[in-house]
C-alpha cells in the first residue's frame, strides 16, 4: 500500500499483568490487518501498559478501533485511541543521551527534563527507575534521557547546564552526544 494511503493509530493499553496479555492485543492488531510499526511495554507494580502505533488501510484501522473496546472489555483493560500522521525525523538532528543516578526525591525528573526543555530538545525516550541504595536506607533514582535538537546549537550550554544542575543535586551523570 502506498505511504499516503496509510493511516496510523496509537493504542495504550493498561490493566493487570499476566501471561498472554500482549500477544492477545498483537494477535488482534495483526487479525485486523493492522501492522505494528513501534510499540514499547513497560511494568509497574502488577500493571502492565503497552503502546503501539499501527499502521493500515483506513478499513482496517477502522476494524481495530471499532472492536477493539470489545476485546479490552474482555480482557479487563483500560485503552485509549487516536489516529495519528507518520512522525517525521528533520534530516539534520543532533541527539544526546543522559544518564543520572542521585538519591531519589519528588521533582527530580522534573528539573533535568525542564533543563532539555528550556534548550529546546525534543524529548525522545525517558525512563526513570527508583532502586534500593546498598549503601544507605534511602532509594536512588535512575533517569535515562535521549533527546533531540534540529540545530545542535545548545550541545556545549547542555553539557555545562547539565554539569552544574548535576553538582547542586549531588547526582552522578553524563551527557553523550550521539551521531545520527
Amino acid at each position: 500500500m502506498p505511504q499516503h494511503d496509510q493511516q496510523y493509530l496509537v493504542i495504550t493499553a493498561l490493566g493487570r499483568d499476566r501471561a498472554g496479555i500482549v500477544n492477545a492485543i498483537t494477535r488482534h492488531a495483526g487479525q485486523c490487518d493492522c501492522n505494528i510499526e513501534d510499540s514499547r511495554l513497560a511494568i509497574f507494580g502488577e500493571e502492565f501498559t503497552f503502546i503501539m502505533m499501527l499502521s493500515g488501510s483506513w478499513n482496517a484501522v477502522a476494524m481495530l478501533e471499532s472492536t477493539l473496546p470489545v476485546l479490552a472489555a474482555e480482557l479487563d483493560l483500560l485503552t485509549v485511541m487516536k489516529r495519528t500522521q507518520r512522525g517525521h525525523q528533520p534530516t539534520a538532528t543532533t541527539g544526546v543521551s543522559a544518564r543520572i543516578t542521585v538519591a531519589d526525591a519528588a521533582g527530580l525528573v522534573e528539573r533535568f527534563t525542564n533543563l532539555f526543555m528550556k534548550l529546546d530538545y525534543t524529548l525522545a525516550e525517558l525512563v526513570s527507575k527508583t532502586r534500593p541504595d546498598d549503601n544507605s536506607t534511602s532509594a536512588l533514582l535512575e533517569i535515562q534521557i535521549t533527546a533531540h535538537h534540529p540545530t545542535g546549537e545548545n550541545t556545549d550550554i547542555l553539557q555545562h547546564q547539565f554539569t552544574c544542575l548535576c553538582a547542586e543535586l549531588q547526582a552522578e551523570g553524563n551527557v553523550t552526544l550521539i551521531s545520527h
